[in-house]
């Protein structure tokens, strides 16, 4: 499998551009891609977490885990793959993950257990994105794309490189109980995923 080198481009993003979604992005359409997923049960794929322990999907903590799938997160003054911004869904990582870290508090207090971002940059690259971005949770590492191969989870490619689609995964006690797919806008999805959380607690 190619993987993306974004070390390897043009200078092309600064670190506020990153967060900052442009108003003309392709909204991805529901291709059906995600329908076989609810009921399914989880991979149990062990990967290797920002917060330095790995972490086996197939023994989540008790209760709704959320895990937050999504393409590649940028870094500044490095260029994307070509024409990342047409395709649908592909931009917003890093709008979307520092989303997810503002909201950590309320999204446990509306039921999470455990919430986790999950891509396929190796461990490296998602450390230096968790301590820029100062996350309040931790990224999961799937290089080799075995939660993928697991699930049949939707995905695309850019560059010769493959990437997840953005879906996030609602999974309670070893299943799949719910897939948000596809996200959009990715910015303020944490919303839609609270509030999905706080209705099943009442």
């Amino acid at each position: 499998m190619t993987r993306f080198d974004p070390l390897s481009g043009p200078a092309r993003e600064t670190a506020d551009s990153l967060g900052t979604l442009p108003s003309n992005l392709p909204r991805p359409e529901d291709d059906g891609a995600a329908d076989h997923l609810v009921g399914r049960g989880m991979s149990m794929a062990r990967l290797r977490g920002t917060e330095g322990a790995a972490v086996e999907l197939g023994e989540l903590p008790l209760g709704r885990s959320v895990i937050f799938v999504y393409p590649c997160t940028g870094r500044p003054a490095r260029a994307m793959p070509a024409g990342w911004d047409d395709i649908p869904g592909a931009r917003g990582c890093t709008a979307e993950l520092t989303g997810v870290s503002d909201a950590h508090d309320d999204l446990r207090r509306a039921g999470a257990a455990a919430v986790y971002g999950l891509s396929t940059q190796d461990s490296a690259y998602q450390a230096e994105a968790a301590r820029r971005l100062r996350l309040t949770f931790p990224l999961l590492a799937d290089p080799t794309m075995r939660v993928g191969r697991d699930l049949d989870l939707p995905s695309f490619t850019a560059d010769g490189a493959t990437f997840y689609r953005r879906i996030t995964l609602m999974v309670q006690d070893g299943v799949i109980e719910h897939a948000f797919y596809p996200v959009f806008p990715p910015d303020t999805h944490v919303h839609e995923v609270i509030g999905w959380l706080q209705r099943r607690r009442r």
